[in-house]
C-alpha cells in the first residue's frame, strides 16, 4: 500500500461514568512529529500513545487530541457533587499562598469547579483508563491508517497517469531526433559555407559531428525511461516510498531541463516543456506521500 501523510479519525467509547473521546489527525512532514492536546486526566497515557503512534505511522505532522466527557445517562441519573477531599485541599492551599501574598486573587467558583477531578472525572480509575484508552487508540488508528491508505491510492493513480504521459512524450520525442538532427545539420553546414568560403568539405562535416554530439539527446530519453520504470517499481512496491520517490522527481527533473537545452528542434522543445510540467504535478503530490 502507498499511504499519505494527511489522514484523520475520530472515535469514542462509553466508560458508563463518562465518554472517552479521541481524535486524530495529521498532515505532511519530513519527519513523525506528534504532539498531543489532551485533558490532564491523560496526560499519564502520553508515552504509551506516542509508542502506539509511532509503531503505525511513520512520517507526518501527527496530532492526537483526547478526553472525557460526562456521560449523558450517568448525568441524568445522579446529582453533582464537588469533591470533597480534593475542595479541602485547595482550601488549605489557597490559604497558604494568601498568607504569603496577601494580595493574590482567590480561586472562583467556576475555576474551582473546572479544576480537574472535582466533579467526579476520577470515577474511572487510572488503570482502567488506560486499557480502555490504548484500546480505543488502536481503533482510531485502524481507521486513521485505512483514510491514509485511501488517499495514498488516490494519489498513486494519479502519479501514474503522469508517468503514463510522459511515456508518451518520450515515445514522441524519440523519431523526431534523426530528423531534427539531420535539419539542423543542413542548416548549420549551409551557414559555415557562406561563412568561410575556403573551408573543406571534410572540416565542415567533422564541426558539424562534433556539434551533432553536443545536441543529441538520446542518452536523456533513455533515462527518462529508465528513471519513470523506476518509478512505476517504486509505486508498485508500496510501503514508505515519498523519500525514495522525490529523489527520482530530481533525476527526472535534470534529465528533462538537460533535454531542453539540448533541443534545437520546436517540437522537442515543447515536449521538454510538457514533461516539466507533469514532473512538477507529481512532485507536490509525493510531497504528501509517507
Amino acid at each position: 500500500m502507498i499511504y499519505s501523510m494527511t489522514g484523520y479519525a475520530a472515535v469514542q467509547r462509553d466508560l458508563g461514568s463518562a465518554i472517552l473521546h479521541l481524535e486524530l489527525k495529521s498532515v505532511n512532514s519530513r519527519y513523525l512529529d506528534i504532539s498531543f492536546r489532551v485533558a490532564e486526566e491523560l496526560r499519564f497515557l502520553e508515552m504509551p500513545l506516542r509508542e502506539l503512534i509511532a509503531a503505525r505511522v511513520g512520517r507526518g505532522k501527527f496530532e492526537c487530541r483526547g478526553g472525557l466527557m460526562p456521560s449523558s445517562a450517568t448525568a441524568g441519573a445522579r446529582e453533582l457533587a464537588a469533591n470533597p477531599e480534593l475542595l479541602a485541599q485547595l482550601a488549605v492551599l489557597q490559604g497558604s499562598v494568601c498568607a504569603v501574598l496577601p494580595d493574590a486573587a482567590p480561586l472562583t467558583v467556576a475555576e474551582v469547579l473546572r479544576w480537574p477531578g472535582m466533579l467526579g472525572d476520577q470515577a474511572v480509575d487510572q488503570e482502567t483508563l488506560q486499557s480502555e484508552c490504548l484500546a480505543l487508540a488502536a481503533t482510531a488508528l485502524d481507521e486513521f491508517v485505512a483514510t491514509r491508505a485511501r488517499e495514498g491510492d488516490k494519489l498513486a493513480t494519479m502519479i501514474l497517469e503522469r508517468v503514463a504521459r510522459m511515456r508518451e512524450l518520450v515515445a514522441q520525442a524519440e523519431p523526431l531526433l534523426p530528423r531534427a538532427l539531420a535539419e539542423y545539420q543542413e542548416r548549420l553546414s549551409t551557414k559555415l559555407r557562406e561563412a568561410v568560403a575556403n573551408l573543406d568539405e571534410e572540416r565542415i562535416r567533422q564541426e558539424i559531428g562534433v556539434y551533432a554530439t553536443r545536441i543529441d539527446i538520446a542518452e536523456e530519453l533513455s533515462r527518462l525511461a529508465t528513471h519513470l520504470s523506476e518509478l512505476e517499481r517504486v509505486l508498485k512496491k508500496g510501503g514508505a516510498v515519498g523519500k525514495r520517490l522525490d529523489f527520482l522527481m530530481q533525476e527526472l527533473n535534470r534529465e528533462a531541463n538537460t533535454l531542453s537545452s539540448k533541443s534545437v528542434s520546436a517540437e522537442i522543445t515543447a515536449i521538454g516543456l510538457e514533461m516539466k510540467l507533469m514532473i512538477e504535478q507529481m512532485r507536490e503530490q509525493i510531497q504528501n506521500l509517507e
